[in-house]
C-alpha cells in the first residue's frame, strides 16, 4: 500500500533532522524509524492511490450519466409542457 521509496524519503529526513549524537547510532536508527513510520502510517485508513485513481474515473463516469440524465429530464419536461398548454 505504501511506497517503500517514499518510507525511505521520509527516514532520510528525519534522520537528517536528528541531532549528531543520535545520528552516531546509524543504520540502527534509520532502521527504527522506518518501522515507527510504516507500523504508524498503516493504522491511518487510507487507500492506495490505485485505488483512489479507481474511484475518480468512477465518479467521473458517474457525473457523465448524471448531466445526460438530467439533459434527458429537461427535454421530457419541455415536452411536457408543450403538450399541457
Amino acid at each position: 500500500m505504501f511506497n517503500p521509496q517514499k518510507l525511505e524519503e521520509i527516514a532520510k529526513q528525519v534522520s537528517d533532522a536528528m541531532p549528531e549524537g543520535v545520528k552516531s547510532f546509524g543504520t540502527e536508527v534509520d532502521r527504527k524509524i522506518k518501522q515507527v513510520l510504516q507500523s504508524q502510517l498503516g493504522k491511518l485508513d487510507m487507500v492506495s492511490r490505485e485505488e483512489f485513481d479507481v474511484q475518480t474515473q468512477v465518479l467521473l463516469r458517474t457525473r457523465e450519466k448524471l448531466n445526460e440524465m438530467e439533459e434527458k429530464f429537461a427535454q421530457l419536461e419541455a415536452k411536457l409542457d408543450d403538450k399541457s398548454k
